[in-house]
């Protein structure tokens, strides 16, 4: 597939819909396909025709996040890079976004949905952001977010474990607007993202700039900071354990690391 098959894209009633549609690798993001979300983002942000974006997984999965083999062998160098430029499209998208999370939300497949203003899930849906455990760290202005959304200990459980949560407990800590049945999933997603598309544009694109006016320079900050640290834990000992690891199917060893 090419990668506008992966990412697949439909307007109909003012609402952009952006399917994440790699199910034989568990919608996993490749470089190409960061690249089509963030172009997507931006154009939808200039577009008339649009006032609601959708994003969603196809096959039963949101994503499972980074093609790590992709990832590693063309690793993000800059703000130009094509994860950063998603990050910075998806976090200062003017147009109100929602997500309807099926199946596994892993990494940025979670991360991403900080900057969504509507989340919904599927009630078998799950949540993991295991960036310590491959001896990384948080991206996508995450560092940041979650603190504000649910205190910096629960925060701290999620990052610094990175253990699996429910769709519940993403909605008890504030990441998860509502939980729904897995079989109702798209279509209360799509149901909400009609009714915002009801109202005045103007007034919704004003509405969410106010909400966001406070730590808007910061959070573009965060992720910029973020994604140099991200860049440089990737070259450390830890990371190269825990990638060495994964690929032996072994428990990765930390304990020779200070």
């Amino acid at each position: 597939m090419s990668h506008t098959e992966y990412i697949q894209s439909e307007i109909c009633n003012c609402i952009l819909t952006l399917r994440i549609n790699r199910p034989e690798k568990k919608n996993a993001l490749n470089l190409a396909m960061y690249q089509r979300l963030a172009d997507a983002l931006r154009e939808a942000d200039c577009d008339d025709s649009v006032r609601v974006i959708l994003i969603s997984g196809a096959g039963g999965c949101f994503t499972s996040g980074n093609d790590m083999s992709d990832f590693l062998s063309a690793p993000p160098t800059g703000p130009e890079s094509p994860v950063m430029q998603f990050l910075f499209a998806i976090s200062e998208v003017r147009k109100p976004l929602i997500a309807a999370v099926d199946g596994l939300a892993v990494g940025v497949g979670v991360t991403m949905l900080l900057h969504c203003d509507m989340v919904y899930a599927g009630s078998s849906a799950t949540f993991q952001m295991p960036f310590v455990n491959l001896g990384l760290c948080p991206e996508a202005g995450s560092s940041l977010l979650l603190p504000r959304i649910m205190g910096h200990q629960r925060a701290a459980v999620l990052l610094l474990l990175g253990e699996v949560f429910s769709a519940e407990k993403a909605c008890n800590l504030g990441i998860v607007t509502e939980v729904c049945p897995d079989d109702a999933l798209l279509a209360t997603a799509e149901k909400r993202a009609l009714q915002l598309a009801k109202q005045p544009a103007a007034a919704v694109r004003s509405a969410k700039s106010l909400l966001k006016r406070d730590y808007a320079v910061q959070l573009r900050e965060a992720i910029v900071e973020e994604g140099a640290e991200f860049m440089a834990r990737l070259k450390s000992p830890e990371a190269a354990e825990a990638l060495q690891a994964f690929m032996q199917r072994r428990t990765p060893d930390f304990s020779r690391f200070s």
